[in-house]
């Protein structure tokens, strides 16, 4: 099969090894699959990864041994795969299992190939109601919504978002429709009016947005996004900090002791509230959809993934 595979560089292999049979895990065809700002740091050297890359997707289920009710059914997949034996699987974390693999990003090939393979309890059939374009985002979107279950928000929290990449685009729609106040701090904010029609206030300086943020989303991308953010929230109050990027942080952590501010690590998130909200409409991707790549020219669309104010950059496997 075709594979984007990174071994210190990337490469187009064309006859790279399809995915063994499994009888715990479904084989599943890939129809798009999304490349994220996570996809780019690997390609640095972030994570130590080695194999093919990928872990946004749609596909739909072309092999299922012991499971065939699945055969047919267009799927997206949660990317952790858990051992369900270890303590921390024991006690209700198996996100964080430490014997996981995670799909395209440690010990598990990914999605941008014709085929790949994970465990069944893994995959949401999905409703015919949005295209495989706006499927892409239920993982990225899923990450969005861990905020809301790390954190309480009420209606009357004033919060701040960031980054306006695509994360950060998808985390201010979601902090939206709890009611509180959001802004968007980013560097486009020419292309991201379409937000204001939703009552999120957008900014393209730190001077645009008031200090003293009950909550304060990281969502940059960059090493000095926990710097900003921390000048940003008010005392006592908490920094979710959803990027990762490659390389090691110098911060001054006097500010974070002194202030008593909460800063909490934010990564995958739960799929079916995101399936939900696409399912209804109450969250708007296409204005992300920035280009569409075959994967034949995938070394092509990761060097645009990558440029400055790119958003989402869509590989097909037709």
């Amino acid at each position: 099969m075709q594979a984007l595979v990174f071994d210190q560089h990337v490469q187009l292999k064309e006859e790279a090894p399809p995915p063994d049979a499994c009888s715990q895990e479904a084989i599943i065809r890939v129809r798009r699959a999304g490349i994220c700002s996570t996809d780019i740091e690997l390609c640095k050297g972030y994570m130590g990864y080695k194999g093919i890359l990928g872990h946004e997707f749609v596909g739909v289920v072309e092999q299922a041994e012991t499971h065939p009710e699945w055969l047919g059914h267009r799927v997206a997949g949660e990317i952790n795969a858990a051992c369900h034996t270890c303590q921390t699987c024991h006690a209700g974390r198996p996100t964080h299992c430490p014997n996981r693999t995670v799909l395209g990003i440690s010990g598990r090939d990914g999605s941008f190939a014709e085929l790949l393979r994970l465990p069944y309890e893994n995959l949401y059939a999905l409703p015919h109601t949005f295209t495989d374009d706006e499927a892409i985002f239920i993982e990225p979107l899923a990450a969005a919504c861990e905020i809301t279950q790390l954190v309480k928000i009420n209606p009357d929290d004033r919060v701040i978002v960031i980054g306006d990449g695509k994360l950060g685009l998808l985390c201010v729609q979601v902090l939206r429709l709890t009611g509180c106040s959001v802004s968007l701090l980013g560097r486009h904010a020419e292309r991201n009016t379409w937000l204001a029609d939703r009552g999120i206030l957008i900014a393209s300086t730190p001077q645009d947005v008031k200090p003293g943020a009950d909550i304060v989303v990281e969502a940059t991308g960059t090493s000095n996004g926990l710097s900003l953010a921390s000048s940003l929230v008010r005392p006592r109050g908490s920094i979710i900090l959803k990027s990762t990027y490659h390389g090691n942080l110098t911060f001054d952590m006097a500010k974070i002791v002194i202030n008593e501010i909460s800063i909490i690590g934010s990564r995958c998130g739960p799929f079916a509230p995101a399936i939900r909200l696409l399912e209804q409409k109450l969250i708007e991707v296409k204005p992300m959809i920035h280009a569409h790549y075959n994967l034949t020219d995938g070394l092509a669309a990761l060097e645009q993934a990558a440029s400055p104010g790119t958003l989402k950059v869509i590989l097909s496997m037709d």
